[in-house]
């Protein structure tokens, strides 16, 4: 099983389930990242995580739970992630994978285990948490229970990188070296796979994560949030007419291009009543032409993704032991006309593909549980003979270059 990353259910000691598990886009978290700096330094936090900062991290959401003397988290015995949740209802198995924990900002990357200073300074027991398993792992078999009401059997449960980002990665089809990845979809994450965390002071300056990966490797990557405003925009849409994401690629295909940029990790964009008025209020507030049209809204989505994804790579390359040359994009957000305006930016080829990234590596992590493939290599080599990619090549990229600077001009505040 994989999931999304940070959230989480709470157990009493009867081993059930307290209450609905919170959804991480919550305003309870607003604010909770300077209060805990009052307790530990921002610095020192991501000494001991090198996980990128975001209120919606677990660490928080716990630290929101506690401060707000929540009687869920007050009568627990066990905080189990989603996907772990999930494992222990069908198993009866209270475990955490790595690289699902690795996401939480509870989780020390060097030690490999939960940071219990954290813990101390919200006054919660770290012995809520569970023991860590590695990913492609056989977790146990389903319950008697299960079996029984199912007529399964005595079937295995494998621990898969249960985020699904790495699941994903796992699946990038890279048999080279020099490379970088995009996760694309609700958000993005963009990265570089490495044997050990990079945690130093420009990695902590430029909000990068060190997130668990397969066969020992860290995933380097800063999330940003990708195809969200595409999505919410469409969402508002629908109340007048249920647009297709090919109609809406084709409105803004036909709009000229740097009309104007928004960043997509503004804080008025995370989850607005009204996506396409917050897009147009941040055009106004920064002194833009404002999108007036579907098309123009589209259009200025997918160029302030792409310049994004620009800002990011630039700080890669500087924290990167190596130099990127090529970009792997994977993932639901992968549409061709997106990844070619993402080379344009970029200045560097992007492979697209496979789509269902997180669904294939799942699938071979679970043949690595049982044996049916030994390492990542032997997973990617697979998987680059199984399913066809299609290579972007950069086209206008002084073009692209000369837009990044007005890009940088309207983003300051956020960038």
């Amino acid at each position: 099983i994989d999931t999304w990353g940070v959230d989480y259910g709470l157990l009493a000691a009867d081993g059930n389930l307290l209450g609905i598990p919170y959804a991480y886009r919550d305003s309870r978290t607003d604010g909770m990242m300077e209060e805990f700096f009052r307790l530990i330094p921002r610095e020192t936090v991501y000494e001991y995580t090198g996980i990128q900062f975001m209120q919606l991290n677990t660490l928080f959401q716990i630290f929101a739970a506690k401060k707000s003397n929540n009687s869920l988290l007050n009568h627990a015995t066990d905080l189990l992630f989603i996907p772990d949740l999930l494992n222990y209802l069908f198993t009866g198995i209270k475990k955490t994978e790595f690289s699902f924990a690795s996401t939480s900002q509870l989780l020390n990357p060097v030690t490999g285990n939960w940071e219990n200073k954290l813990f101390e300074a919200m006054q919660v027991p770290v012995s809520i948490m569970q023991e860590i398993i590695l990913p492609g792992t056989i977790l146990g078999t389903i319950s008697p229970g299960v079996s029984g009401e199912t007529g399964a059997g005595k079937v295995s449960v494998a621990a898969v990188a249960s985020h699904d980002t790495g699941s994903a990665v796992a699946a990038v089809p890279a048999l080279g070296k020099n490379w970088a990845y995009l996760s694309s979809g609700t958000w993005s994450l963009m990265g570089i796979e490495v044997d050990k965390p990079i945690i130093n002071s420009k990695s902590l300056e430029y909000n990068f994560t060190n997130e668990g990966g397969v066969d020992g490797t860290i995933r380097f990557l800063k999330n940003i949030t990708g195809m969200w405003l595409l999505q919410q925009s469409k969402k508002s849409w629908s109340e007048t007419k249920d647009f297709s994401y090919d109609e809406l690629i084709a409105m803004a295909k036909n709009e000229n291009n740097f009309q104007c940029f928004v960043d997509t990790d503004a804080h008025e964009l995370m989850n607005p009543s009204d996506m396409p008025a917050a897009i147009q209020k941040y055009c106004s507030r920064t002194g833009q032409h404002i999108p007036d049209t579907i098309g123009k809204i589209v259009r200025c989505i997918f160029d302030s993704l792409a310049m994004k994804y620009k800002f990011v790579l630039n700080q890669l390359q500087e924290l990167s032991p190596f130099p990127v040359e090529v970009l792997h994009i994977i993932g639901g957000g992968s549409k061709q006309y997106l990844n070619q305006i993402i080379a344009n930016a970029l200045g560097i080829p992007v492979v697209a593909g496979p789509a269902e990234a997180t669904a294939i590596g799942n699938i071979m992590m679970q043949a690595r549980a049982t044996g049916q493939v030994k390492d990542i290599t032997e997973m990617r080599s697979i998987i680059a003979g199984s399913f066809t990619s299609e290579t972007f090549y950069p086209q206008d990229t002084r073009l692209w270059d000369d837009a990044f600077d007005k890009y940088l001009r309207v983003t300051s505040d956020n960038n």
